[in-house]
């Protein structure tokens, strides 16, 4: 008695078929499941053993052979119990085999035959409605998350039992597990979900800022074109606020975009428990005391780190001259190349990193420096301290400003500042007009110029070419931080809806450049 059951497995955001045969013939009683299996696919012996017995399905004193194939493909994680389960149920024929043909299955049990969710359902249901799939069978904890992709059914089971049932057509999918995707979208869309509501009256908004008419301004160039942001000032004086505030100034995400995010959050496990924050561009704040496994994604069955999770959102690093050195030189391969290509042994898998990078520091261990009326600091400490902090990452970094202290007058002023919706809405405008200009070119923002286009782009007179020979002189740039300048300067434009970069645009650009020299002349 033979059958076969589709199912995925994970690899980066993407899943990878893999089919589950059941061969259970005369013999020596025995249980053997074969296919470069993991130790924890290894265990679902024992697992779908008791589970079946538990759920009153009895496996006779025959010879079990399960293969997991593509057997060059080593097989890791607990979502093919559910499959192994149900494959031998069809092999001993208490489920039809035939029904299988268009179902794909994953989920984990449990000894008492509970069906447990499982990672990455979200990606695994995509790519089989893409794949002609027109059934999927997934942990009844996972349903939210599935309910997503509207090309495929889904039905989502407690239980062997409730699994079982379906087969034999005494368990229906319910419309209450069912969800309308178009309706989510919709929701979303107009801003009429009521989570979705309250989440935006509850963010943090620019209007709380009080002073740093600076650093809003620069939060706003760097949110128009996605531009990489560097705070630098003592401690208490509001880059951690003003940071957390940037999310609410960004335009909305479209649909592909959403998808992809929530893939991610998806493999990571973190969707299933409230999958509308797919909806919100995310903001994560990893400690300074993090790994870089834990940064860029990694470890022995290979996950995302914040880089991916921060995908198309506002990755913050507070206190970055904190950060191991050699964690914070990881980021440059990501920040260039807008993904995070992970190797193991057995293989390599990608995530996608297209994150704004937004860091803080203070100026020296204590804060104070440069007022040496206050700063105790050695210079000797103050080099050791500035210098975690890299010349090649600092050249990735397109704006650096200072954060100076607020001023009783500052402080205490009634809030009558611009909020994040005006910001967003001048933000929203210099997207369309990038939008726009880079059209099936590959391009999405300013940020992201090729070298040998910003001329073109920039559309420079005479004039402006003098004056950035004189700068880039003086200044004594690297091409690098030379193409930052044109590539800010170009975001700047947008935002005053100028067709062309003009002095004043340029000017406004060295000045976001003018810092890092000051304290990292040195390096």
């Amino acid at each position: 008695m033979y059958s076969i059951v589709s199912t995925a497995i994970i690899r980066g955001i993407h899943s990878v078929p893999v089919q589950v045969e059941a061969d259970v013939s005369d013999g020596m009683p025995m249980f053997e499941m074969v296919g470069f299996l993991a130790s924890e696919v290894k265990e679902a012996r024992e697992r779908v053993r008791a589970a079946l017995r538990n759920s009153g399905c009895y496996l006779p004193a025959k010879r079990i052979t399960i293969n997991l194939s593509p057997a060059h493909m080593k097989k890791t994680g607990s979502a093919f119990d559910l499959p192994v389960a149900v494959a031998i149920l069809a092999a001993l024929g208490i489920v039809p085999d035939q029904s299988l043909a268009s179902l794909l299955i994953v989920g984990e049990i449990g000894l008492n035959g509970s069906v447990q969710p499982v990672e990455g359902v979200l990606p695994i249901v995509a790519e089989a409605g893409e794949q002609g799939f027109t059934h999927c069978m997934v942990p009844y904890d996972n349903r939210k998350e599935a309910n997503l992709i509207s090309n495929i059914r889904i039905v989502a089971v407690k239980n062997i039992r409730e699994a079982i049932g379906f087969f034999h057509g005494t368990v229906e999918m319910t419309q209450e597990t069912q969800a309308d995707p178009q309706t989510l979208r919709a929701e979303q869309a107009d801003g009429s979900d009521p989570a979705q509501k309250t989440q935006m009256q509850q963010e943090p908004d620019f209007s709380q800022i009080n002073g740093q008419r600076l650093v809003r301004r620069a939060s706003e160039v760097a949110a128009a074109g996605m531009h990489n942001l560097l705070m630098v000032g003592p401690p208490g004086a509001g880059k951690t606020m003003i940071a957390r505030r940037i999310p609410s100034i960004l335009p909305p995400m479209c649909r592909q975009e959403q998808l992809e995010l929530a893939k991610i959050y998806s493999i990571s496990g973190m969707l299933r428990q409230d999958h509308r924050m797919m909806y919100k561009r995310p903001f994560r704040s990893p400690h300074h005391t993090v790994t870089p496994q834990g940064l860029v994604g990694g470890g022995t069955i290979p996950k995302p780190g914040e880089v991916s999770l921060a995908h198309k959102g506002v990755l913050f690093l507070d206190e970055l001259a904190e950060f191991q050195k050699s964690t914070l030189e990881l980021l440059r391969q990501p920040m260039e190349e807008k993904q995070i290509q992970i190797s193991r042994l057995h293989g390599s898998c990608g995530y996608p990193a297209d994150f704004m990078l937004v860091a803080a520091t203070n100026p020296c261990p204590c804060g104070a420096y440069p007022d040496m009326n206050r700063c105790r600091c050695t210079q000797s400490a103050i080099d050791r301290y500035l210098g975690r902090i890299s010349r090649p990452l600092l050249d990735r970094i397109d704006i650096c400003v200072e954060t100076s202290p607020l001023t009783f007058a500052e402080l205490s002023a009634d809030p009558v500042n611009e909020s994040s919706a005006q910001i967003r809405a001048r933000v929203c405008a210099a997207w369309e007009l990038q939008k726009e200009r880079y059209a099936g070119s590959g391009i999405y923002f300013n940020s992201q110029i090729p070298a040998d286009r910003l001329r073109e782009v920039c559309q420079i007179t005479e004039q402006e070419d003098t004056y950035l020979q004189q700068m880039y002189q003086q200044s004594n740039l690297t091409a690098r931080a030379y193409h930052k300048i044109l590539r800010v300067a170009r975001t700047i434009a947008d935002l005053c809806g100028s067709g062309r970069v003009e002095t004043g645009h340029l000017s406004e650009a060295f000045c976001y450049r003018s810092l890092d020299r000051r304290y990292w002349e040195r390096w």
